[in-house]
């Protein structure tokens, strides 16, 4: 019978029963993944959502060896990933001498790149975004690779429309964007060379209850802060699906890569939303600008029909983040920027 993660929501007191939630994989992602031949490496293992795929992957294929590779700035994300029996490297993955310290696997999923703290680090961004996934494209030239891409490539749409497809013209706004598109690039340059199948997944926005829309909008009414309408629409989607959709896309993966967007299905609008999370927290939102005509918005229905609907909705979303973030618990301080039409992250 098919889980409902919806009632597991309500057993998340603390950080262990968060990542427990949100790195279940369900019967799609343990067929698939324990369908695969040879082991999994996640490159880029210690940001917001490597430890929690890399634990999903783990659980889906507990023969397989699960890799998790990262610089591991924070020693307690390396600690808990070890004990969820995942073998960790630590590397710096712009230093090219590091590479052979990488595992040998069939399958890559990478989710190495900078986006905070983007401007006044253009060429850290660069280095980031471009030169590591042109090294370790050329490295894993033999494995499947998923690649982790981002919305922020696509232009602005009308809010009228459904948002990009993934055949959308890529049309990036400001550097943070522009480098995402060149990670696009040089992934896709060494599959054509290689032949290596790839999947692109370009992803906005995951949500969970230490970072996300949710928690910047959460923050901003309990601290009092105006909310800017100007972007006023959004896709959100839960981490733990965005996760499923991200672990079972190396089934599609091809050569040229395979693209595909991975978001919500609703367009929601961030005054209504504001308004839901200040009724929960006793508060009167604050908005400033009057909403434009168009949003960062993409349009995930063909990652609907390869792979189903997501299993969490909106207002579970919002009731768990919003409790979390309202009783003062651990937040990861790295706010979305969804707001920001200049690319200036």
């Amino acid at each position: 019978m098919e889980k409902e993660y919806s009632s597991d929501l309500d057993t998340i007191n603390n950080l262990e029963d968060l990542e427990d939630v949100l790195s279940d994989p369900g019967e799609e992602v343990s067929t698939e993944i324990s369908g695969l031949p040879g082991d999994i490496v996640v490159l880029g293992a210690g940001g917001k959502m490597g430890p929690t795929l890399a634990m999903m992957l783990k659980k889906a294929a507990s023969r397989k060896t699960v890799y998790a590779v990262s610089r591991f700035s924070d020693p307690a994300v390396r600690n808990r990933l070890e004990k969820a029996d995942i073998k960790t490297v630590a590397i710096d993955l712009l230093d090219e001498t590091s590479y052979h310290q990488l595992p040998e696997v069939e399958n890559v999923y990478f989710l190495a790149g900078m986006k905070f703290g983007a401007t006044g680090k253009q060429p850290l961004t660069w280095a980031m975004n471009t030169f590591v996934p042109g090294l370790a494209a050329r490295h894993y030239r033999h494995s499947r690779m998923v690649v982790f891409s981002t919305g922020n490539v696509y232009p602005f749409a009308d809010n009228s429309t459904n948002g990009c497809k993934e055949d959308t013209t890529p049309a990036p706004i400001g550097e943070y964007a522009q480098s995402c598109l060149g990670r696009e690039r040089m992934f896709q340059y060494f599959s054509e060379c290689n032949n290596t199948p790839m999947a692109l997944v370009r992803l906005n926005y995951a949500n969970e209850p230490r970072y996300g829309i949710i928690v910047d909008l959460a923050l901003k009414i309990m601290r009092g802060q105006p909310i800017d309408l100007t972007t006023g629409t959004v896709n959100l989607i839960w981490q733990r699906d965005a996760n499923d959709y991200i672990a079972r896309a190396i089934s599609i993966a091809d050569s040229p890569p395979a693209i595909i967007n991975v978001a919500g299905p609703e367009k929601i609008m961030v005054r209504e939303l504001a308004e839901k999370i200040a009724r929960m927290l006793n508060k009167k939102p604050e908005f400033i600008n009057d909403q434009g005509p168009t949003s960062l918005l993409s349009d995930a229905s063909f990652c609907f029909k390869k792979f189903g609907y997501p299993k969490t909705s909106l207002d579970e979303m919002v009731t768990l983040i919003v409790k979390w973030v309202s009783s003062g618990k651990e937040l990861l301080n790295k706010p979305t920027k969804y707001e920001v039409r200049d690319g200036k992250f």
